[in-house]
């Protein structure tokens, strides 16, 4: 009831309207993963790298779409999986796109949990990460989350340049260093989220 999806007369329970917004959210995050799959397909297979569209949640990104190589990570990620925006760069990217006043809110409800010696735990320190995040548009996120596990990832857009999802490439770091994965890896990225853009603006 806090959060407004359900409402009670002290007897009985009966959901509000707004529960409708978490069927549409469904819809529309199943909708684009439908949509992006095929050009992450193509970029999973031209890079031999696991490729994922994730959709921000509160302080979480969820993971709407993905095309995982036959690589074995400790990670195991499906559909509908969940994890702290602040060490993830598909979270990231979603994070930075946020109006200030918005963000503000997400971080002051976000915990900082450090998962290797490489987190982000500081808060200043994480808006300054996503400052940097919003001006290069792309994120990097190199061992924080798993020790081995490097990430990067770029924002997708509506017709109106609104944020609404980030694609990401996962790696590991024994094969794939940070210049690998900015220099060469990136424009593939970009040019996969491009892809989706176009598709995604004519809808």
């Amino acid at each position: 009831m806090q959060l407004g999806y359900a409402e009670t007369d002290g007897r009985a329970f009966q959901l509000t309207p707004r529960v409708l917004d978490l069927g549409y959210a469904y819809l529309s995050s199943a909708k684009l993963g439908a949509i992006a799959e095929p050009f992450m397909e193509t970029l999973s297979e031209n890079i031999d790298e696991s490729v994922s569209l994730g959709v921000l949640d509160g302080s979480e990104v969820v993971y709407v779409a993905r095309v995982p190589t036959k690589r074995i990570m400790s990670i195991g990620l499906a559909l509908g999986s969940r994890l702290p925006a602040a060490v993830t760069s598909m979270g990231r990217v979603l994070l930075a796109s946020l109006p200030e006043a918005r963000l503000q809110d997400v971080m002051s409800e976000t915990t900082l949990t450090r998962f290797t010696s490489r987190t982000i735990t500081d808060k200043k320190r994480l808006e300054r990460e996503l400052e940097s995040v919003r001006q290069q548009e792309f994120a990097v996120v190199d061992r924080e989350l798993e020790e081995g596990l490097r990430s990067i990832a770029v924002p997708l857009s509506n017709r109106d340049g609104r944020t609404i999802a980030a694609l990401n490439v996962g790696t590991q770091t024994e094969r794939v260093s940070r210049e690998l994965l900015v220099g060469s890896i990136l424009p593939k990225l970009r040019h996969t989220a491009d892809q989706i853009n176009e598709v995604l603006k004519r809808r």
